[in-house]
């Protein structure tokens, strides 16, 4: 394990002026090459200690940026046409690089490291990722994912597609049936 003094709060982990211990690989891959923490050695600490009350003010400055920058975009929702099969799964995935790309087009400029996801999105529908805008700031972010402009405004509105196709399919089956029985009779005469 090496210790280390966190820079900035880190998920799980704590609070920025906290020393931690972490393994080897996660200090030496994520934290100190993104600058999230220093190495924990005497000299770092008494550095820290100097300019802990900069460091402090420089985070609450960050904070209230992307404080203000979520109530801007409160309620944000971006739509992603995809091609899909008959059941709603997609061919692929949306990836964060995806969502990140369409958030920025309407105005939220984020990276695809800042966007959230638990899993790959992989079926048609509504679904609300996290945009991780500061490390104590996250903001919800709807993501709509159809196959067409048309079939996406019907999700947003709440619409159920899958009753609109069986019943599309029904009134295909109830025509089919028809014309079978028509060359049923056409065929006896």
């Amino acid at each position: 394990m090496i210790d280390v003094i966190l820079m900035q709060r880190v998920d799980k982990l704590g609070q920025m002026g906290e020393q931690v211990s972490v393994r080897p690989g996660y200090a030496r891959n994520f934290l100190l090459p993104q600058g999230k923490a220093i190495r924990a050695s005497k000299a770092n600490l008494e550095r820290f200690e100097k300019e802990r009350v900069q460091l402090e003010a420089q985070n609450l400055k960050r904070k209230a940026e992307a404080e203000r920058v979520a109530e801007r975009m409160d309620g944000l929702t971006v739509v992603l046409i995809r091609q899909a099969g008959e059941a709603g799964g997609l061919y692929g995935s949306v990836s964060a690089r995806d969502i990140a790309d369409k958030a920025t087009e309407a105005g939220l400029t984020v990276t695809r490291n800042q966007i959230i996801l638990e899993q790959p999105i992989k079926t048609l529908g509504l679904t609300t990722v996290r945009v991780e805008l500061h490390p104590e700031v996250l903001l919800p972010l709807v993501v709509n994912v159809a196959r067409s402009p048309e079939e996406a405004e019907k999700q947003a509105r709440g619409e159920d597609l899958r009753a609109e196709q069986q019943a599309e399919d029904e009134s295909l089956e109830a025509e089919l049936a028809a014309e079978l029985s028509e060359l049923g009779a056409a065929s006896e005469q």
